[in-house]
């Protein structure tokens, strides 16, 4: 599981590189490239790792319905979707497409969210976490989930 958030920079040619706390539970899991995908929500990008994306595309052969919707979503996210391998110095490459939709210049946050990479802009970042929420937002699905606070 990946935890925690990073601050990073985006160097001249596109490439990022991972933190060294990534870097660790991928090579652990003899990962060596990472799913860079567009969710479609154009805040920031998912990178998961390819054993995990391939996971989910079973899910969606597996549990996916005939839904018009459904398969218009899937083919524009599996058409966004690119492999990412990993250098030597740890680092992926962040195509350009990528890097506009998400507006990544220079700096950026790595955040890690259980299963995945997620890389935000350092102000679209800063904006979404100092966000006001209402602690019963949380505090309710929370406890759905079985989690105290």
């Amino acid at each position: 599981m990946f935890r925690g958030r990073f601050e990073h920079a985006i160097d001249d040619k596109g490439r990022l590189s991972i933190p060294a706390k990534y870097r660790d539970i991928l090579k652990r899991r003899r990962e060596r490239e990472l799913v860079l995908v567009d969710l479609l929500v154009h805040t920031y990008i998912a990178a998961y790792p390819i054993k995990t994306w391939e996971q989910i595309e079973q899910n969606l052969l597996n549990k996916g319905n005939a839904d018009r919707q459904f398969w218009e979503y899937a083919r524009r996210v599996s058409a966004s979707a690119i492999e990412s391998p990993i250098d030597n110095q740890g680092r992926i490459l962040i195509p350009p497409q990528f890097r506009d939709k998400a507006e990544l210049r220079r700096d950026v946050v790595i955040v890690g969210v259980l299963d995945k990479l997620e890389i935000w802009s350092s102000e679209r970042w800063t904006s979404f976490f100092t966000q006001e929420r209402a602690p019963d937002d949380y505090v309710g699905r929370l406890a759905e989930l079985g989690i105290r606070v």
